[in-house]
Protein backbone atom coordinates (compact mmCIF):
# COMPACT_ATOMS: atom_id res chain seq x y z
CA UNK A 1 0.00 0.00 0.00
CA UNK A 2 2.00 3.28 -0.96
CA UNK A 3 1.52 6.71 0.74
CA UNK A 4 -1.15 7.59 -2.03
CA UNK A 5 -3.27 5.27 -1.69
CA UNK A 6 -3.25 5.28 2.18
CA UNK A 7 -3.97 8.79 2.14
CA UNK A 8 -7.26 8.64 -0.03
CA UNK A 9 -8.50 5.82 2.56
CA UNK A 10 -7.88 7.84 5.29
CA UNK A 11 -9.28 11.14 3.63
CA UNK A 12 -12.40 8.40 3.01
CA UNK A 13 -12.51 7.71 6.23
CA UNK A 14 -13.04 11.37 7.95
CA UNK A 15 -15.40 12.01 5.26
CA UNK A 16 -17.62 8.57 5.55
CA UNK A 17 -17.90 9.43 9.32
CA UNK A 18 -18.93 13.09 8.39
CA UNK A 19 -21.74 11.47 6.28
CA UNK A 20 -22.92 9.35 8.52
CA UNK A 21 -23.03 12.02 11.78
CA UNK A 22 -24.94 14.37 9.51
CA UNK A 23 -27.62 11.49 9.05
CA UNK A 24 -27.56 10.73 13.06
CA UNK A 25 -28.21 14.26 13.43
CA UNK A 26 -31.63 14.17 11.31
CA UNK A 27 -34.02 12.98 13.76
CA UNK A 28 -36.45 11.07 10.88
CA UNK A 29 -33.37 8.31 9.61
CA UNK A 30 -36.30 7.92 6.52
CA UNK A 31 -35.76 11.38 5.57
CA UNK A 32 -32.25 11.34 6.22
CA UNK A 33 -31.30 8.48 3.84
CA UNK A 34 -34.14 9.81 1.16
CA UNK A 35 -32.17 12.97 0.83
CA UNK A 36 -28.71 11.37 1.00
CA UNK A 37 -29.45 8.66 -1.72
CA UNK A 38 -31.62 10.38 -3.72
CA UNK A 39 -29.27 13.28 -4.12
CA UNK A 40 -26.17 10.46 -4.58
CA UNK A 41 -28.15 9.40 -7.26
CA UNK A 42 -28.87 12.64 -9.16
CA UNK A 43 -24.95 13.37 -8.45
CA UNK A 44 -23.87 10.03 -9.89
CA UNK A 45 -26.23 10.46 -12.93
CA UNK A 46 -24.29 13.56 -13.79
CA UNK A 47 -21.00 11.63 -13.59
CA UNK A 48 -22.12 9.22 -15.66
CA UNK A 49 -22.47 11.10 -18.47
CA UNK A 50 -18.84 12.09 -18.02
CA UNK A 51 -17.43 8.87 -17.17
CA UNK A 52 -16.97 5.72 -19.86
CA UNK A 53 -19.68 3.21 -19.20
CA UNK A 54 -18.10 0.10 -17.07
CA UNK A 55 -17.23 -3.15 -18.82
CA UNK A 56 -19.77 -5.66 -19.24
CA UNK A 57 -18.34 -7.70 -16.94
CA UNK A 58 -18.66 -5.54 -13.98
CA UNK A 59 -22.76 -5.37 -14.50
CA UNK A 60 -23.48 -8.42 -11.99
CA UNK A 61 -21.41 -7.04 -9.58
CA UNK A 62 -23.55 -3.30 -9.72
CA UNK A 63 -26.52 -4.81 -9.37
CA UNK A 64 -25.69 -7.23 -6.61
CA UNK A 65 -23.69 -3.72 -4.70
CA UNK A 66 -27.31 -1.64 -5.18
CA UNK A 67 -29.31 -4.47 -3.46
CA UNK A 68 -26.29 -4.69 -0.51
CA UNK A 69 -25.88 -1.38 -0.09
CA UNK A 70 -29.93 -0.53 0.07
CA UNK A 71 -29.50 -3.70 2.42
CA UNK A 72 -27.00 -1.65 4.55
CA UNK A 73 -28.70 1.67 4.45
CA UNK A 74 -31.93 -0.22 6.27
CA UNK A 75 -29.97 -1.72 8.89
CA UNK A 76 -27.68 1.67 9.55
CA UNK A 77 -31.15 3.34 10.07
CA UNK A 78 -32.14 0.85 12.12
CA UNK A 79 -29.32 1.07 14.20
CA UNK A 80 -28.97 4.28 14.42
CA UNK A 81 -32.83 5.32 15.51
CA UNK A 82 -32.22 2.35 18.38
CA UNK A 83 -28.34 3.58 20.10
CA UNK A 84 -25.93 6.38 20.40
CA UNK A 85 -24.12 7.38 17.14
CA UNK A 86 -20.76 7.20 19.25
CA UNK A 87 -21.55 3.11 20.12
CA UNK A 88 -23.63 2.10 16.57
CA UNK A 89 -21.06 3.67 13.99
CA UNK A 90 -17.92 1.64 15.54
CA UNK A 91 -19.41 -1.39 15.71
CA UNK A 92 -20.91 -1.75 12.11
CA UNK A 93 -17.06 -0.26 11.08
CA UNK A 94 -15.49 -2.18 13.51
CA UNK A 95 -17.15 -6.21 12.46
CA UNK A 96 -16.66 -5.54 8.50
CA UNK A 97 -12.51 -5.95 8.48
CA UNK A 98 -12.97 -9.40 10.03
CA UNK A 99 -15.35 -10.53 7.72
CA UNK A 100 -13.53 -9.09 4.53
CA UNK A 101 -10.17 -10.41 5.70
CA UNK A 102 -11.43 -14.00 5.47
CA UNK A 103 -13.66 -13.18 2.79
CA UNK A 104 -10.43 -11.80 0.36
CA UNK A 105 -8.73 -14.95 0.92
CA UNK A 106 -11.23 -17.23 0.26
CA UNK A 107 -13.07 -15.67 -2.58
CA UNK A 108 -10.42 -13.36 -4.17
CA UNK A 109 -7.39 -15.75 -3.32
CA UNK A 110 -5.53 -12.67 -1.84
CA UNK A 111 -2.42 -13.62 0.36
CA UNK A 112 -1.74 -11.37 3.73
CA UNK A 113 1.81 -11.56 4.43
CA UNK A 114 2.51 -11.98 8.40
CA UNK A 115 2.85 -8.34 9.02
CA UNK A 116 -0.25 -7.65 7.01
CA UNK A 117 -2.20 -10.41 8.65
CA UNK A 118 -1.18 -9.20 12.13
CA UNK A 119 -1.93 -5.46 11.54
CA UNK A 120 -5.19 -6.02 10.47
CA UNK A 121 -6.18 -8.48 13.37
CA UNK A 122 -4.18 -6.11 15.97
CA UNK A 123 -6.66 -2.88 13.78
CA UNK A 124 -9.64 -4.97 14.41
CA UNK A 125 -9.02 -5.99 17.76
CA UNK A 126 -8.93 -1.96 18.77
CA UNK A 127 -12.00 -1.31 16.47
CA UNK A 128 -14.32 -3.91 18.39
CA UNK A 129 -12.24 -1.95 21.67
CA UNK A 130 -13.49 1.52 20.51
CA UNK A 131 -17.31 0.11 20.49
CA UNK A 132 -17.56 -1.83 23.16
CA UNK A 133 -15.78 -0.20 25.63
CA UNK A 134 -16.44 3.38 27.76
CA UNK A 135 -20.30 3.27 26.43
CA UNK A 136 -21.94 5.64 28.37
CA UNK A 137 -20.51 4.72 31.64
CA UNK A 138 -19.10 1.46 33.21
CA UNK A 139 -22.71 0.54 34.72
CA UNK A 140 -24.81 0.55 31.65
CA UNK A 141 -26.24 -2.60 30.14
CA UNK A 142 -25.63 -3.32 26.26
CA UNK A 143 -29.12 -2.42 24.28
CA UNK A 144 -28.43 -6.06 22.24
CA UNK A 145 -31.23 -4.88 19.39
CA UNK A 146 -29.08 -1.82 18.85
CA UNK A 147 -25.69 -3.69 18.91
CA UNK A 148 -27.27 -6.75 16.42
CA UNK A 149 -28.41 -4.26 14.42
CA UNK A 150 -25.03 -2.65 14.41
CA UNK A 151 -23.14 -6.09 13.70
CA UNK A 152 -25.77 -6.76 10.75
CA UNK A 153 -24.83 -3.60 9.28
CA UNK A 154 -21.15 -4.40 9.52
CA UNK A 155 -21.71 -8.10 7.95
CA UNK A 156 -23.72 -5.85 5.00
CA UNK A 157 -20.70 -3.61 4.54
CA UNK A 158 -18.28 -6.83 4.29
CA UNK A 159 -20.55 -8.32 1.68
CA UNK A 160 -20.15 -4.77 -1.09
CA UNK A 161 -16.73 -4.47 0.21
CA UNK A 162 -15.90 -7.63 -1.37
CA UNK A 163 -18.00 -7.08 -4.44
CA UNK A 164 -17.26 -3.82 -5.19
CA UNK A 165 -13.48 -4.71 -4.76
CA UNK A 166 -14.25 -7.64 -7.24
CA UNK A 167 -16.70 -5.03 -9.31
CA UNK A 168 -14.28 -2.10 -9.76
CA UNK A 169 -11.50 -4.07 -11.03
CA UNK A 170 -13.61 -5.38 -13.45
CA UNK A 171 -15.34 -2.55 -14.78
CA UNK A 172 -12.22 -0.71 -16.14
CA UNK A 173 -13.31 2.76 -14.70
CA UNK A 174 -13.73 3.43 -11.19
CA UNK A 175 -15.59 6.77 -12.09
CA UNK A 176 -18.23 5.53 -13.85
CA UNK A 177 -18.65 2.06 -11.49
CA UNK A 178 -19.43 4.53 -8.62
CA UNK A 179 -21.50 7.10 -10.54
CA UNK A 180 -23.30 4.16 -11.91
CA UNK A 181 -23.41 2.19 -8.11
CA UNK A 182 -25.07 5.52 -6.72
CA UNK A 183 -28.00 5.46 -9.49
CA UNK A 184 -28.73 1.98 -8.96
CA UNK A 185 -28.61 2.01 -5.25
CA UNK A 186 -30.15 5.94 -4.84
CA UNK A 187 -33.46 5.48 -6.04
CA UNK A 188 -34.81 2.45 -3.89
CA UNK A 189 -34.80 4.39 -0.75
CA UNK A 190 -36.31 7.22 -2.07
CA UNK A 191 -38.99 5.31 -3.92
CA UNK A 192 -39.98 3.54 -0.57
CA UNK A 193 -40.18 6.86 1.31
CA UNK A 194 -42.87 8.36 -1.29
CA UNK A 195 -44.86 5.48 -0.92
CA UNK A 196 -44.47 5.17 2.74
CA UNK A 197 -45.24 8.54 3.76
CA UNK A 198 -47.26 9.63 0.93
CA UNK A 199 -48.21 13.47 0.43
CA UNK A 200 -46.26 14.07 3.47
CA UNK A 201 -42.85 13.69 2.13
CA UNK A 202 -42.17 17.03 0.55
CA UNK A 203 -42.98 18.83 3.65
CA UNK A 204 -40.59 16.42 5.73
CA UNK A 205 -37.53 16.69 3.53
CA UNK A 206 -38.09 20.84 3.25
CA UNK A 207 -36.38 21.37 6.59
CA UNK A 208 -33.68 18.93 5.51
CA UNK A 209 -32.64 19.59 2.10
CA UNK A 210 -28.88 21.31 2.93
CA UNK A 211 -27.67 18.16 5.16
CA UNK A 212 -29.12 15.44 2.96
CA UNK A 213 -27.50 16.86 0.22
CA UNK A 214 -23.90 17.64 1.98
CA UNK A 215 -24.07 14.18 3.08
CA UNK A 216 -24.86 12.76 -0.38
CA UNK A 217 -22.16 14.79 -1.51
CA UNK A 218 -19.64 13.74 1.28
CA UNK A 219 -21.09 9.96 0.80
CA UNK A 220 -19.80 9.63 -2.93
CA UNK A 221 -16.51 11.30 -2.21
CA UNK A 222 -15.84 9.26 0.78
CA UNK A 223 -16.95 5.15 -1.47
CA UNK A 224 -15.19 7.05 -4.93
CA UNK A 225 -12.18 7.37 -2.95
CA UNK A 226 -12.10 3.89 -1.55
CA UNK A 227 -12.68 1.93 -4.82
CA UNK A 228 -9.99 3.79 -6.63
CA UNK A 229 -7.62 2.49 -3.56
CA UNK A 230 -8.81 -0.93 -4.31
CA UNK A 231 -7.55 -1.06 -7.84
CA UNK A 232 -4.01 -0.15 -6.48
CA UNK A 233 -4.28 -2.47 -3.42
CA UNK A 234 -5.61 -5.57 -1.85
CA UNK A 235 -9.09 -5.44 0.09
CA UNK A 236 -8.24 -6.85 3.43
CA UNK A 237 -5.60 -4.08 4.34
CA UNK A 238 -7.99 -0.74 2.88
CA UNK A 239 -10.85 -2.41 4.58
CA UNK A 240 -9.39 -2.23 8.00
CA UNK A 241 -7.25 1.11 7.01
CA UNK A 242 -10.84 2.20 6.17
CA UNK A 243 -12.23 1.64 9.22
CA UNK A 244 -9.88 4.22 11.23
CA UNK A 245 -12.96 6.48 10.71
CA UNK A 246 -13.82 4.82 13.81
CA UNK A 247 -11.91 7.55 15.75
CA UNK A 248 -13.19 10.35 14.29
CA UNK A 249 -17.02 8.72 14.77
CA UNK A 250 -16.15 8.27 18.29
CA UNK A 251 -14.91 12.07 18.62
CA UNK A 252 -18.03 13.08 16.83
CA UNK A 253 -20.40 11.43 19.30
CA UNK A 254 -18.01 13.16 22.09
CA UNK A 255 -17.61 16.51 20.88
CA UNK A 256 -21.17 17.15 19.24
CA UNK A 257 -23.83 14.67 20.53
CA UNK A 258 -22.23 14.57 23.91
CA UNK A 259 -21.55 11.12 24.17
CA UNK A 260 -19.02 9.34 26.62
CA UNK A 261 -15.32 8.46 24.79
CA UNK A 262 -13.78 7.59 27.83
CA UNK A 263 -10.20 6.29 28.79
CA UNK A 264 -10.78 2.72 27.56
CA UNK A 265 -11.75 4.08 24.34
CA UNK A 266 -8.66 5.93 23.74
CA UNK A 267 -6.52 2.63 24.60
CA UNK A 268 -8.59 0.90 22.46
CA UNK A 269 -8.00 3.84 19.51
CA UNK A 270 -4.28 3.40 20.00
CA UNK A 271 -4.41 -0.59 19.79
CA UNK A 272 -5.99 0.16 16.75
CA UNK A 273 -3.25 3.13 15.43
CA UNK A 274 -0.86 0.45 15.82
CA UNK A 275 -2.35 -2.02 13.62
CA UNK A 276 -2.35 0.15 11.36
CA UNK A 277 1.34 0.80 11.27
CA UNK A 278 1.91 -3.06 11.51
CA UNK A 279 -0.27 -3.37 7.86
CA UNK A 280 1.76 -0.18 6.56
CA UNK A 281 4.67 -1.93 7.30
CA UNK A 282 4.00 -4.93 5.51
CA UNK A 283 3.26 -2.11 1.79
Amino acid sequence: MTVLVAAAVLAAAVTHAGWNALAHGIKDQLVAFTLIAGGAAVMGAVMACFAPVPAAGAWPYLVASALLHVGYQALLMRSFSLGDFGQMYPIARGTAPLVVTVAAVVFVGEHLGAWQAAGVGVASAGLVGVALWGIKGSGTRPHWPAIAAALATGLSIAAYTVVDGLGVRASGTPVGYIAWLMVLEGLLVPAYAVYARRGALTAQLRPHVGRGLLGAAMSIAAYGLVLWAQTRAPLAPIAALRESSIIVGAAIGALLFKERFGAPRIAAACLMVLGIGLMLKAG
